[in-house]
This record gives structure tokens, sequence and C-alpha cells, in this order.
């Protein structure tokens, strides 16, 4: 059967009622195991649904929205709508076409490193149900750039892919320059931009790279290295929200001085701030980054510095607690040229996404 009489027999009437199923029953379900299990378990059923005739096509049919309102042109490239996927869910670019197939505009994939290496100790991925979040602790965990690199030169799909790009945990920060550029050289044919993670809380002494002095220096190198691609490709730095108005400053600076493409905020906080969640279990989960609806407000305040700072002339992927449309209305009010889902999407499965291109349509049009 093809898959236009899959989408025009009587089958697919019922199609639209199984995205109200994730609420009720998909996640619930999903919810009763440990967070890590069921991601390993819910990638392989989509490895799966991959390669099976007229599967894909269906998914695509249930998610994807498809409006030139939803079009947008940001440093460069073409997005088909401007709700992305953050980077973190497909470390080592296994299914990111099927995420495409799930209406997102872009898919960014790692954090990727030179080496393969195992991450943190588990467990390390926690649900704090009550207050819509997550934290984490996995440190990197992945395959290595060389694998991933061998995954997209094969892609079949025109899905825009982010490479998020990072250091090994064993190498020092002195040396840290070496490990990104080898992950932009290694990547650089087979992304369509990418993402320089220094604001990570899971890696040690990661963070200290966004620094003035390393943070200017490791910029430099990799837009250096990029002009000598016969296609260049746009480079964004990752932020964190856990940094002060001064250092926020020192950062625009430097990303105007050394011609970077874009700024991405937010990464996950350290900080514990007003949750729900009882205290005890807080404490019983330890370090990691939070990720959800707690850091929606200093993620958008953060966004919102950034454009009325720079007028508006540095591009802004908006990322951290977008749960709802009206959450990501607020993050592209706020200056947002283009906004990313983790958290929300497993919270609130893939319906988000044509939830918020729809809510997107509505607005353009009235």
């Amino acid at each position: 059967m093809t898959l236009k009489r899959i989408e025009n027999c009587e089958f697919a009437v019922y199609l639209p009622k199984s995205i109200q199923m994730y609420h009720r029953v998909i996640r619930p379900l999903l919810f009763l195991f440990k967070p890590e299990f069921i991601h390993s378990v819910v990638f392989s059923i989509l490895k799966i649904v991959r390669v099976i005739p007229g599967l894909p096509g269906i998914v695509s049919s249930l998610y994807t929205v498809k409006n030139e309102w939803l079009e947008r042109e940001v440093f460069g490239i073409k997005f088909s709508n401007p709700v992305g996927l953050a980077a973190g869910l497909d470390k080592d670019a296994d299914v990111f076409e099927m995420f495409g197939k799930m209406g997102f505009g872009f898919v960014e994939v790692g954090t990727v490193t030179p080496l393969e290496q195992p991450g943190n100790i588990k467990p390390r991925l926690f649900r704090l149900i009550e207050d819509k979040g997550l934290i984490n602790r996995m440190g990197f965990n992945n395959k290595g750039v060389l694998l991933m690199a061998n995954k997209l030169k094969n892609r079949k799909s025109n899905v825009i892919i982010g490479g998020n790009i990072g250091k090994n945990k064993l190498t020092d920060n002195d040396k840290a320059i070496d490990d990104y550029l080898i992950c932009l050289e290694t990547l650089q044919e087979y992304v369509d931009y990418f993402v320089v993670n220094v604001s990570s809380p899971n890696t040690p002494n990661l963070r200290q790279l966004q620094e003035k002095e390393p943070l200017t220096n490791l910029l430099s190198s990799l837009k250096e290295r990029n002009r000598k691609f016969k296609i260049p490709k746009p480079i964004l730095l990752k932020i964190a929200p856990d940094i002060t108005n001064n250092q926020l400053d020192d950062i625009i600076e430097i990303v105007q001085n050394t011609g970077i493409d874009g700024i991405v905020a937010t990464n996950t906080t350290i900080e514990r701030d007003n949750l729900k969640t009882q205290a005890e279990q807080i404490d019983r989960i330890g370090s990691g980054g939070l990720s959800g609806a707690p850091v929606k407000n200093r993620s958008t305040e953060i966004i919102r510095y950034i454009y009325e700072a720079t007028n508006g002339k540095i591009p802004i992927i908006g990322v951290g607690g977008i749960m709802s449309p009206e959450d990501a209305i607020e993050k592209l009010d706020a200056g947002a040229s283009l906004i990313q889902l983790y958290t929300g999407f497993i919270y609130e499965g893939p319906s988000l996404v044509k939830k918020i291109n729809n809510s997107l349509i509505s607005r353009a049009k009235s």
C-alpha cells in the first residue's frame, strides 16, 4: 500500500486522535521507567519505524506543518519553520531523520567530542515531574565525532542539522581549542551550522571557557579555520543561564569582535530556586543541569537582554522551558529568531511542535 493510499484510507481518520494519546497513555507509560532506559527504548523503536515503508510518512502526516508563514532565513539558512530540537537528545545522530518527520524545522545533534566517552556514572538523568523539569549530569556521553560524521554523510532527508561540539573530559582547558577544531573539521561537510558548547555544567571546568580570554581565543580559532573551507558554516555559541549581566556584556562583545554568527540561549542551570519538588529529593539527586519550566524566565531574560543590547543584530536561538505555544511566542517576542525544544518535547510529546507552528500561523494571519 502506498503512502498516499495509507493517508486516504479510513485509518487516517483516527490519526489525529493519537496526538492526544501522549498525555493520557504514552507519557504515563514512559514515565514508569527510568529516564535513560526509556530513552534507549524509544530510540530503538524510532530506528525500526524509520525503515518500515510508509511509517515515516504517517508520522510526518501527523505532525508536520508546512506554511510560508513559518519560513525563516537566519544566518544564511532557510528554515521551513522556527522550531528545532535542542542538542542532548540525539547525541550520536541516530534518528535525526525521524525527528524531522515529527515536524521540527531543524535538529541539533551532539554534544559530540573528538573521542568516544562514556559520560558520568549512572544514574545521571532525573525527572522533576511537579516542576516539569529534568536534571541531568550526562557528561557529554557520545561515541565520537568520526562515527557521527559517518552517519551524517549518509543522510537521506533534507532536515537542517546543527552540530553541537565540545571537548573531551580528559582534555585540559589549555588544549580545548584542539578538540573543538577536530570536531569542526570532521563535521564541516556534513552539518549546516555549528554550536560551540562551553556552558554545560557537567564537564569539569568547562564553563571556565566562557571567560573572556579563553572564549575569545576559542571562537577566533574556530572562525579562522572555518574561513578556509570552500563553504564556511555558521558558528554559534551556547551560553549558560547562570551568568551575570556583566559577563553577558563580555560575551556579546566577544561574539561581535570574532564575527561568529549567533548565540544559543540558554543551556541548563545549576540553580535550584523556587522548585515544587521536595528539597530532600533534590538533595538526593545531587549535581547536574536543570532544564524545563524552571529555567524559562531566566532564559527569556537573557534573550531579551542580548536582543536589546545589540539592536537585534545577533541572531538568537532561544531554548529553555518552552512547554507550550505561549512559551514559544514569548521567546520569539523577546528577540529569538528560532527556538528549540528538549524538556518540553519529553513532557508534551511531538504534538507540541505542531501546536507551536499552528499558533504561529494563526498569529501571523491575525
